[in-house]
């Protein structure tokens, strides 16, 4: 019995020698991700042996992940191993196994197969055999000669066609599955599948609770049965296939990128009002100076998007009404040179205004001037009648010029 769990998967293996056998060539690995039941051929002291010696080489060179060439080369180098160890006198000459590999890695299985040991797949309560026989009686039940219940008594069921330790060039049938969170998973020997149908199968790995007791029940019906050969059981459940941490995953990137995608908005945003800030200049107010900025005029959030580049001597008093309103607001200019040129406009605006209001305050100070002797001499002049002169006194009353008077 070999129970246990390790993060996403849980399980359960249990071997028996039988009714019958003497001794128990299976032989087992529970090695997660990698689990293999190989079953041995060629008699006392020899299946025992090839079936060692295929799971030492398998465990040794199996991949961690689900990659199916590299377990089916796994399978391929143990039967390299037992063909050597036959010829260097471990074990017997013509021993040799089945091998029924698997590697599960979150929602993949990589399968390398060779011979009559089995893998089934319990998805949503119904069993899958996914692996095919390399045995006479499979041969006929393709050809469809019999059945399968008919191959399971067949006097030729143990007639393999394709094993470890035969052939030098015996390759490996290899293949990857998706597996589910609530899948179970069950590596055989034949010691099960020759003596319970797959109903039965079926039936027992839907009702027992954990992978263990689906394994102990498994051997149990075997033995029930007659118990005529060596049985071997893994059973294997998928507690977590990953699809949760792959969201997760997902999630995480999906946040990273939106973040990433932000931080390079933000930042060539950034860079563009950085380019756009020192690149503009406007005029402006400075303590009732007009100054000279860098930037454009305005804050946000407390931060000025201007400097103060300089601080002229023109008094913004000085100038227009319309043009003090105007430097409120900031006036834009394209360069530093345009605003200094602006401040000289308003220099010669103001030079000229104060000279025009002096000539127009001198020119009336001098009109003054001009007609206050007029009015004196009016005051002092007689009238004049004819060229001569009179006194108004002494015409009054005498001449008939005032005679109305």
């Amino acid at each position: 019995m070999d129970t246990g769990s390790a993060g996403r998967l849980a399980w359960g293996a249990r071997s028996d020698v039988g009714l019958v056998r003497d001794h128990n060539e299976d032989a087992f690995l529970v090695h997660a991700p990698l689990f293999c039941v190989c079953d041995g051929m060629g008699g006392h002291a020899a299946g025992e042996v090839a079936s060692a010696i295929a799971v030492r080489c398998i465990a040794e060179h199996a991949p961690v992940t689900a990659d199916d060439v590299l377990l089916g080369t796994a399978v391929e180098l143990a039967n390299a191993a037992i063909i050597e160890g036959a010829a260097e006198g471990v074990g017997k000459p013509g021993m040799g196994c089945t091998a029924t590999a698997a590697v599960i890695e979150n929602d993949h299985m990589a399968i390398a197969h060779v011979g009559d040991s089995r893998l089934y797949v319990l998805h949503a309560g119904s069993l899958v055999r996914v692996t095919h026989d390399h045995s006479f009686v499979e041969e006929l039940v393709d050809a469809g000669e019999i059945t399968a219940d008919e191959a399971r008594v067949h006097p030729s069921r143990s007639v393999i066609t394709r094993a470890l330790g035969s052939d030098p060039d015996m390759y490996a049938d290899h293949f990857t599955l998706d597996v589910a969170r609530g899948d179970r998973i069950i590596l055989c020997s034949d010691g099960l599948s020759s003596m319970v149908p797959d109903s039965i199968i079926e039936e027992l790995a839907v009702s027992s609770a954990t992978p263990q007791q689906a394994a102990d029940n498994l051997v149990a019906a075997a033995l029930e049965a007659g118990g005529h050969d060596n049985v071997t059981v893994i059973v294997i459940d998928v507690q977590d296939d990953g699809a949760s941490e792959l969201v997760r995953k997902r999630r995480r990137r999906a946040i990273i990128g939106w973040i990433l995608g932000l931080f390079i908005v933000a930042a060539a945003l950034f860079a563009f009002l950085f380019f756009y800030v020192s690149n503009s200049w406007y005029v402006g107010i400075n303590n009732g100076n007009v100054a000279i900025y860098q930037g454009v005029e305005g804050n946000f959030l407390g931060i000025s998007f201007s400097t103060l580049e300089e601080t002229t001597t023109v008094r913004v008093q000085d100038l227009p009404e319309a043009t003090q309103v105007s430097l409120q607001n900031g006036i834009e200019v394209a360069s530093l040179t345009d605003a200094q040129a602006t401040i000289r406009s308003y220099r010669d605006q103001i030079t000229s205004e104060k000279e025009r209001t002096a000539e127009v305050a001198n020119s009336a100070q001098s009109q003054g001037a001009g007609t206050s002797q007029p009015q004196e001499a009016n005051q002092t002049a007689q009238p004049t009648v004819l060229g001569r002169v009179y006194n108004h006194e002494r015409l009054r009353g005498h001449h008939p010029l005032f005679s109305r008077c």
